[in-house]
């Protein structure tokens, strides 16, 4: 049974509820819409880094980013979180007048031999049941929480990259890099997956969201898939990621898998853009069929010198990329929710973390903006 359909028998009324869902998009839409037929900024600047710790969140707030992924509430094992902890997590957002949007799902970028649960994407039965028996759990505790969007990875290799770049232009800034030839160079083995084709993984990926999507559209969350960083070559160790080679029909095959407003991407602009061979133009029409079928629920906002098979990840104002004209077509395809750094360069001082973090914090606002200024013109 096709995906599809299969969501339309589980959950009752899905039908009616999508129907409905994209009906109020589009009188949203419209009301959105300013005078010069242009749609308002509705993103606002957010971040995944540092959780709810006092120390972070004064960090944030003294940076005006009031929207935040929080990490993720502590783990009951067994069970899934604790729905204590992720409420006191509310609270101490609260107190500075954040808000508390996203929680990281423990399907993570770190590798299939580091995540928490490995045999969703070993698609290894009967143990991956146990495995989503939590993850539905995780989701009721973000349901309750008013946790908005669950951010999540289906891979088994980790993120790829072959080393660093120092760029002296920028204060002898270094940029984390991949180079497809230098990878290929070092022999790496292959994971305990041995060889998946991208069939395999998207059976598992499906196998995870059957059940898992049921449960979120019961409580409201987003379910935001984060592409396979990078994009790489057919069989790389043994792999076929699911974007991969062609990063925008692996997106458009992932968004196709099921109707429902809870199925959607982590939009990570400099991750896609490493899949392209020309990402200054190749990204807008991405951005653009997928905001447009209302999928975009969060945004990793970072860009790159190069692309396929060979990229830095530099700051955001000195990539290939035209940062202004992404932002821009964020805002004319209506989305709403978090633009967020993730990668940021590093360099030898002891604050190197914090300091580009800031700068990319004001940039980002900087855009946004400068694209206000545009609609009110």
């Amino acid at each position: 049974m096709k995906r599809k359909s299969f969501l339309k028998v589980v959950t009752a009324g899905s039908v009616g509820a999508v129907t409905l869902g994209a009906s109020q998009s589009c009188t949203s839409s419209a009301q959105n819409q300013s005078k010069g037929g242009k749609k308002e900024v509705l993103m606002k600047v957010g971040c995944q880094s540092g959780g709810t710790s006092i120390e972070n969140l004064e960090f944030k707030a003294r940076h005006g980013v009031f929207n935040i992924d929080g990490g993720a509430p502590k783990v009951i094992p067994g069970k899934g979180w604790d729905l204590d902890d992720s409420m006191q997590k509310r609270e101490a957002c609260e107190k500075y007048g954040i808000s508390l949007d996203a929680y990281h799902f423990p399907l993570s970028s770190a590798g299939i031999d580091k995540v928490l649960f490995p045999n969703v994407m070993l698609g290894k039965s009967p143990e991956r049941d146990r495995e989503i028996e939590m993850l539905q759990q995780m989701i009721e505790v973000s349901g309750k929480t008013g946790i908005k969007v669950l951010n999540y990875n289906t891979t088994i290799l980790p993120v790829l990259r072959t080393g660093r770049t120092t760029d002296p232009k920028r204060g002898n800034a270094t940029y984390s890099t991949w180079n497809y030839e230098e990878a290929l160079k070092k022999e790496q083995p292959k994971t305990v997956a041995g060889d998946v084709t991208v069939d395999q993984i998207f059976e598992r990926i499906t196998y995870l969201l059957d059940r898992l999507l049921p449960v979120a559209k019961e409580y409201k969350v987003k379910l935001a898939n984060h592409i396979a960083d990078p994009p790489a070559p057919e069989g790389f160790r043994g792999i076929t990621r699911w974007n991969s080679p062609d990063v925008f029909k692996g997106i458009q095959r992932f968004a196709k898998l099921y109707d429902s407003e809870y199925h959607g991407f982590n939009f990570c602009i400099g991750s896609i853009a490493e899949g392209l061979k020309d990402p200054k133009t190749e990204i807008m029409p991405i951005i653009k069929w997928v905001g447009e079928r209302n999928q975009i629920f969060n945004v990793h906002l970072r860009n790159i010198k190069g692309g396929w098979n060979n990229f830095q990840e530099v700051y955001p104002d000195n990539g290939d990329m035209n940062f202004l004209h992404v932002v821009r077509a964020l805002r004319d395809v209506g989305y709403s929710g978090m633009v967020m750094p993730d990668h940021v360069p590093h360099h030898a001082d002891h604050a190197s973390g914090p300091q580009a973090f800031s700068f990319a914090y004001g940039y980002i606002k900087g855009l946004l903006q400068a694209v206000a200024d545009e609609v009110a013109s």
